[in-house]
Protein backbone atom coordinates (compact mmCIF):
# COMPACT_ATOMS: atom_id res chain seq x y z
CA UNK A 1 0.00 0.00 0.00
CA UNK A 2 1.46 3.70 -1.19
CA UNK A 3 1.95 6.01 1.46
CA UNK A 4 -0.87 8.92 1.78
CA UNK A 5 0.22 12.43 0.91
CA UNK A 6 0.85 13.14 4.54
CA UNK A 7 3.26 10.64 5.05
CA UNK A 8 5.17 11.79 2.05
CA UNK A 9 5.40 14.71 3.16
CA UNK A 10 6.69 13.99 6.73
CA UNK A 11 9.41 11.60 4.81
CA UNK A 12 10.50 15.00 2.76
CA UNK A 13 8.99 14.10 -0.89
CA UNK A 14 8.78 17.95 -1.84
CA UNK A 15 7.07 17.03 -5.30
CA UNK A 16 4.12 15.75 -2.67
CA UNK A 17 4.36 19.06 -0.60
CA UNK A 18 3.97 21.02 -3.66
CA UNK A 19 0.48 19.20 -4.61
CA UNK A 20 -0.84 19.19 -1.52
CA UNK A 21 -0.17 23.40 -1.41
CA UNK A 22 -2.60 23.15 -4.33
CA UNK A 23 -4.96 21.69 -3.07
CA UNK A 24 -4.86 23.11 0.70
CA UNK A 25 -5.36 26.78 -1.07
CA UNK A 26 -7.98 25.05 -3.39
CA UNK A 27 -9.69 23.74 -0.28
CA UNK A 28 -10.14 20.15 -2.11
CA UNK A 29 -11.36 17.39 0.03
CA UNK A 30 -7.94 15.76 -0.25
CA UNK A 31 -5.80 18.73 1.39
CA UNK A 32 -8.51 19.38 3.98
CA UNK A 33 -8.05 15.70 4.63
CA UNK A 34 -4.05 15.93 4.72
CA UNK A 35 -4.48 19.10 7.22
CA UNK A 36 -5.94 16.94 9.42
CA UNK A 37 -3.56 13.96 9.49
CA UNK A 38 -0.99 16.56 9.77
CA UNK A 39 -2.11 18.98 12.10
CA UNK A 40 -0.76 16.72 15.28
CA UNK A 41 2.92 17.18 14.07
CA UNK A 42 2.58 21.17 13.86
CA UNK A 43 3.57 23.33 16.40
CA UNK A 44 7.67 23.54 16.22
CA UNK A 45 8.27 26.01 13.89
CA UNK A 46 9.21 29.35 14.10
CA UNK A 47 6.58 31.74 12.04
CA UNK A 48 7.49 35.06 11.36
CA UNK A 49 5.88 37.97 9.24
CA UNK A 50 7.38 40.72 7.39
CA UNK A 51 4.89 43.21 6.54
CA UNK A 52 4.83 46.68 5.23
CA UNK A 53 4.18 48.82 2.13
CA UNK A 54 5.17 48.04 -1.40
CA UNK A 55 8.16 49.32 -1.95
CA UNK A 56 10.42 49.22 1.15
CA UNK A 57 12.33 45.63 -0.03
CA UNK A 58 10.46 43.04 1.92
CA UNK A 59 11.46 40.26 -0.88
CA UNK A 60 14.94 41.34 -1.13
CA UNK A 61 15.11 40.98 3.04
CA UNK A 62 13.37 37.44 2.77
CA UNK A 63 16.03 36.28 0.43
CA UNK A 64 18.85 37.77 2.58
CA UNK A 65 17.53 36.35 5.94
CA UNK A 66 16.67 32.79 4.23
CA UNK A 67 20.13 32.91 3.22
CA UNK A 68 21.52 33.95 6.74
CA UNK A 69 19.49 30.84 8.10
CA UNK A 70 21.03 28.51 5.55
CA UNK A 71 24.59 29.65 6.37
CA UNK A 72 24.68 29.98 9.63
CA UNK A 73 26.61 27.25 11.51
CA UNK A 74 23.59 24.96 12.36
CA UNK A 75 21.02 25.65 9.38
CA UNK A 76 18.07 25.63 9.86
CA UNK A 77 15.24 24.52 7.01
CA UNK A 78 13.26 27.91 5.80
CA UNK A 79 9.89 28.05 4.09
CA UNK A 80 9.14 31.71 2.55
CA UNK A 81 5.18 31.94 1.84
CA UNK A 82 4.52 35.26 -0.23
CA UNK A 83 1.01 36.28 -0.09
CA UNK A 84 0.46 39.10 -2.95
CA UNK A 85 -3.71 40.13 -2.59
CA UNK A 86 -3.92 40.43 -6.67
CA UNK A 87 -1.48 37.96 -8.59
CA UNK A 88 1.54 36.18 -7.61
CA UNK A 89 3.50 37.11 -10.70
CA UNK A 90 3.71 40.71 -9.71
CA UNK A 91 6.68 42.59 -8.66
CA UNK A 92 5.84 42.82 -5.09
CA UNK A 93 5.46 39.21 -4.16
CA UNK A 94 8.88 37.06 -3.61
CA UNK A 95 7.88 35.03 -6.92
CA UNK A 96 7.86 38.30 -8.99
CA UNK A 97 11.02 38.17 -9.56
CA UNK A 98 12.95 35.02 -9.82
CA UNK A 99 16.65 36.75 -9.71
CA UNK A 100 15.84 38.19 -6.13
CA UNK A 101 15.94 34.24 -5.47
CA UNK A 102 18.76 32.69 -7.80
CA UNK A 103 20.77 32.44 -4.85
CA UNK A 104 18.28 29.91 -3.08
CA UNK A 105 17.91 28.16 -5.93
CA UNK A 106 18.59 24.35 -5.57
CA UNK A 107 18.58 24.41 -2.13
CA UNK A 108 16.79 21.74 -0.43
CA UNK A 109 16.34 23.60 2.75
CA UNK A 110 14.60 25.99 1.23
CA UNK A 111 10.90 25.93 -0.26
CA UNK A 112 9.18 29.13 -2.42
CA UNK A 113 5.12 29.59 -2.39
CA UNK A 114 3.46 32.66 -3.42
CA UNK A 115 -0.14 33.03 -2.83
CA UNK A 116 -3.09 34.86 -4.61
CA UNK A 117 -6.48 36.10 -3.38
CA UNK A 118 -7.36 35.31 -6.52
CA UNK A 119 -9.69 38.35 -6.55
CA UNK A 120 -10.99 37.36 -3.03
CA UNK A 121 -9.24 38.65 0.42
CA UNK A 122 -11.97 37.22 2.84
CA UNK A 123 -10.27 33.93 3.16
CA UNK A 124 -6.57 34.80 2.54
CA UNK A 125 -5.79 34.89 5.80
CA UNK A 126 -7.35 31.30 7.21
CA UNK A 127 -5.82 29.73 3.61
CA UNK A 128 -2.48 31.14 4.08
CA UNK A 129 -2.80 29.71 8.15
CA UNK A 130 -3.54 26.03 6.70
CA UNK A 131 -0.56 26.39 4.20
CA UNK A 132 2.11 27.47 7.10
CA UNK A 133 0.57 24.26 8.86
CA UNK A 134 1.63 22.25 6.43
CA UNK A 135 4.89 23.36 6.12
CA UNK A 136 5.18 23.44 10.05
CA UNK A 137 4.40 19.41 9.93
CA UNK A 138 7.09 18.98 6.56
CA UNK A 139 9.52 20.13 8.80
CA UNK A 140 10.42 23.78 8.16
CA UNK A 141 12.28 25.49 11.28
CA UNK A 142 11.51 28.92 10.12
CA UNK A 143 8.25 29.83 7.83
CA UNK A 144 8.67 33.96 6.63
CA UNK A 145 5.29 35.27 5.57
CA UNK A 146 6.03 38.27 3.28
CA UNK A 147 2.37 40.36 2.93
CA UNK A 148 2.46 42.81 0.18
CA UNK A 149 1.11 46.07 1.74
CA UNK A 150 -0.21 47.60 5.05
CA UNK A 151 -3.53 47.24 5.41
CA UNK A 152 -6.54 45.29 7.40
CA UNK A 153 -5.52 42.18 5.50
CA UNK A 154 -1.79 42.11 6.32
CA UNK A 155 -2.64 43.10 10.05
CA UNK A 156 -4.41 39.77 9.95
CA UNK A 157 -1.82 37.84 8.25
CA UNK A 158 0.58 39.20 10.32
CA UNK A 159 -0.99 37.86 13.48
CA UNK A 160 -0.24 34.33 12.04
CA UNK A 161 3.15 34.85 13.37
CA UNK A 162 4.97 34.59 16.53
CA UNK A 163 7.39 37.40 15.41
CA UNK A 164 5.71 40.40 13.30
CA UNK A 165 8.52 42.64 11.30
CA UNK A 166 7.07 45.47 9.84
CA UNK A 167 9.35 46.83 7.24
CA UNK A 168 9.95 50.57 6.20
CA UNK A 169 12.01 52.48 4.17
CA UNK A 170 13.65 56.46 3.76
CA UNK A 171 11.64 58.85 1.32
CA UNK A 172 7.92 56.73 1.68
CA UNK A 173 6.37 58.69 3.78
CA UNK A 174 4.16 55.87 5.21
CA UNK A 175 5.44 55.91 8.26
CA UNK A 176 2.14 58.12 9.85
CA UNK A 177 0.11 55.60 7.31
CA UNK A 178 1.72 52.66 9.08
CA UNK A 179 0.06 53.56 12.38
CA UNK A 180 -3.14 54.54 10.89
CA UNK A 181 -3.27 51.27 9.89
CA UNK A 182 -2.69 49.76 13.52
CA UNK A 183 0.66 48.33 11.91
CA UNK A 184 2.69 49.73 14.44
CA UNK A 185 0.98 47.99 17.42
CA UNK A 186 1.40 44.84 16.18
CA UNK A 187 5.32 45.05 15.41
CA UNK A 188 7.34 43.17 17.54
CA UNK A 189 10.65 44.03 15.85
CA UNK A 190 10.88 47.27 13.46
CA UNK A 191 13.01 47.34 10.40
CA UNK A 192 14.36 50.70 8.14
CA UNK A 193 15.42 48.95 5.53
CA UNK A 194 17.43 50.32 2.30
CA UNK A 195 19.63 52.54 5.50
CA UNK A 196 21.77 53.64 2.71
CA UNK A 197 19.63 55.79 1.49
CA UNK A 198 18.82 59.49 2.34
CA UNK A 199 16.48 60.21 5.42
CA UNK A 200 17.10 57.36 7.09
CA UNK A 201 17.91 58.96 10.02
CA UNK A 202 14.60 60.89 9.51
CA UNK A 203 12.66 57.58 9.19
CA UNK A 204 14.14 56.14 12.43
CA UNK A 205 13.41 59.61 14.55
CA UNK A 206 9.73 59.20 13.38
CA UNK A 207 9.19 55.59 13.97
CA UNK A 208 10.53 56.24 17.80
CA UNK A 209 8.43 59.04 18.26
CA UNK A 210 5.58 56.86 16.88
CA UNK A 211 6.78 54.08 19.13
CA UNK A 212 6.46 56.06 22.36
CA UNK A 213 3.00 56.27 21.08
CA UNK A 214 2.52 52.82 20.85
CA UNK A 215 4.48 51.95 23.65
CA UNK A 216 4.45 55.15 25.76
CA UNK A 217 6.72 54.99 29.08
CA UNK A 218 4.04 56.30 31.28
CA UNK A 219 3.60 52.18 32.99
CA UNK A 220 1.21 51.60 29.99
CA UNK A 221 2.31 49.59 26.98
CA UNK A 222 0.10 48.42 23.72
CA UNK A 223 1.48 44.98 22.91
CA UNK A 224 -0.63 43.55 19.67
CA UNK A 225 -3.29 45.19 20.67
CA UNK A 226 -3.68 44.41 24.23
CA UNK A 227 -3.31 46.73 27.17
CA UNK A 228 -0.82 45.72 29.31
CA UNK A 229 -0.51 48.42 32.65
CA UNK A 230 2.71 47.93 35.01
CA UNK A 231 1.75 48.82 38.52
CA UNK A 232 3.16 51.79 40.29
CA UNK A 233 7.00 51.39 41.20
CA UNK A 234 7.43 47.83 39.20
CA UNK A 235 9.93 48.21 36.65
CA UNK A 236 8.95 47.72 33.25
CA UNK A 237 11.00 44.09 33.71
CA UNK A 238 11.37 40.91 31.19
CA UNK A 239 7.58 40.22 30.80
CA UNK A 240 7.08 43.63 28.68
CA UNK A 241 8.77 43.81 25.60
CA UNK A 242 9.24 47.05 23.58
CA UNK A 243 10.11 46.90 19.59
CA UNK A 244 13.78 47.54 18.62
CA UNK A 245 14.03 49.79 15.70
CA UNK A 246 16.72 48.32 13.09
CA UNK A 247 18.20 49.48 9.95
CA UNK A 248 19.17 46.68 7.46
CA UNK A 249 20.39 47.48 3.52
CA UNK A 250 18.93 44.24 2.10
CA UNK A 251 20.60 44.54 -1.30
CA UNK A 252 24.09 43.56 -0.08
CA UNK A 253 23.00 41.92 3.51
CA UNK A 254 24.04 44.69 5.87
CA UNK A 255 22.82 44.76 9.67
CA UNK A 256 20.31 41.43 8.53
CA UNK A 257 22.71 39.01 10.76
CA UNK A 258 21.51 41.81 13.90
CA UNK A 259 18.18 41.60 12.28
CA UNK A 260 18.01 37.65 12.88
CA UNK A 261 19.89 38.01 16.21
CA UNK A 262 16.72 39.85 17.45
CA UNK A 263 14.17 37.76 15.82
CA UNK A 264 16.31 35.31 18.21
CA UNK A 265 16.08 37.07 21.18
CA UNK A 266 12.30 37.65 20.78
CA UNK A 267 11.77 34.29 20.22
CA UNK A 268 13.84 33.74 23.46
CA UNK A 269 11.04 36.21 25.34
CA UNK A 270 8.16 34.80 24.32
CA UNK A 271 9.39 31.44 25.93
CA UNK A 272 10.07 32.90 28.71
CA UNK A 273 7.11 35.01 29.37
CA UNK A 274 4.97 32.20 28.29
CA UNK A 275 3.60 34.44 25.66
CA UNK A 276 4.09 32.24 23.30
CA UNK A 277 2.18 29.53 24.23
CA UNK A 278 -0.69 32.39 24.81
CA UNK A 279 0.32 33.67 21.08
CA UNK A 280 -0.59 30.07 19.84
CA UNK A 281 -3.86 29.64 21.51
CA UNK A 282 -4.98 32.80 20.42
CA UNK A 283 -4.16 32.16 16.71
CA UNK A 284 -5.38 28.74 16.49
CA UNK A 285 -8.56 29.85 18.35
CA UNK A 286 -9.26 32.83 15.95
CA UNK A 287 -8.32 29.85 12.65
CA UNK A 288 -10.86 28.04 14.60
CA UNK A 289 -13.85 30.79 14.75
CA UNK A 290 -13.14 32.00 11.25
CA UNK A 291 -13.66 28.31 9.92
CA UNK A 292 -16.81 27.82 11.85
CA UNK A 293 -18.20 31.33 10.85
CA UNK A 294 -17.50 30.12 7.29
CA UNK A 295 -18.92 26.84 7.93
CA UNK A 296 -22.36 27.97 9.95
CA UNK A 297 -22.88 30.87 6.84
CA UNK A 298 -22.24 28.35 4.20
CA UNK A 299 -25.04 25.37 5.96
CA UNK A 300 -27.49 28.69 6.75
CA UNK A 301 -27.20 29.52 3.08
CA UNK A 302 -27.23 26.09 1.73
CA UNK A 303 -31.01 25.89 3.58
CA UNK A 304 -32.46 28.99 2.27
CA UNK A 305 -33.76 29.31 -1.18
CA UNK A 306 -31.87 31.56 -3.53
CA UNK A 307 -35.03 33.45 -4.79
CA UNK A 308 -36.24 34.08 -1.00
CA UNK A 309 -32.37 35.48 -0.31
CA UNK A 310 -32.53 37.36 -3.34
CA UNK A 311 -35.61 38.97 -2.02
CA UNK A 312 -34.59 39.95 1.38
CA UNK A 313 -31.53 41.52 -0.52
CA UNK A 314 -34.26 43.14 -2.65
CA UNK A 315 -35.87 44.99 0.19
CA UNK A 316 -32.78 46.32 2.10
CA UNK A 317 -31.79 47.98 -1.08
CA UNK A 318 -35.23 49.49 -1.59
CA UNK A 319 -34.49 50.44 2.34
CA UNK A 320 -37.86 48.70 2.92
CA UNK A 321 -36.28 46.22 5.09
CA UNK A 322 -32.92 46.90 7.63
CA UNK A 323 -29.91 44.60 7.75
CA UNK A 324 -30.66 43.51 11.42
CA UNK A 325 -34.98 42.84 10.43
CA UNK A 326 -33.47 40.94 7.58
CA UNK A 327 -31.09 38.77 9.87
CA UNK A 328 -33.96 37.99 12.44
CA UNK A 329 -36.46 37.61 9.29
CA UNK A 330 -34.43 34.47 7.52
CA UNK A 331 -33.44 33.20 11.36
CA UNK A 332 -36.87 33.11 11.78
CA UNK A 333 -36.76 35.08 14.98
Amino acid sequence: MGKSPAESILSGDRKILARLLTQVENRSFEGLAALDELFPHTGKAHLIGLTGAPGTGKSSLVNQMALQYRSAANPKRVAIVAVDPSSPFTGGAVLGDRVRMRDLAGDPGVFIRSMASRGSLGGLAQTTAAVVQVFDAAGFDVILIETIGAGQTEVDIARLAHTTLVVEAPGLGDEIQAIKAGILEIADILVVNKADLPGAENTERALKGMLGLAHPVEKVFRHHGETMVVPAGEPANAALWVPPILRTIATDGTGVGELIEAIEQHAQHLRRSGDWGRRERARLEAEFEALLTETLVSKFRSNIPDIRYDEVVERMVQRTLSPWEAVKELLGG
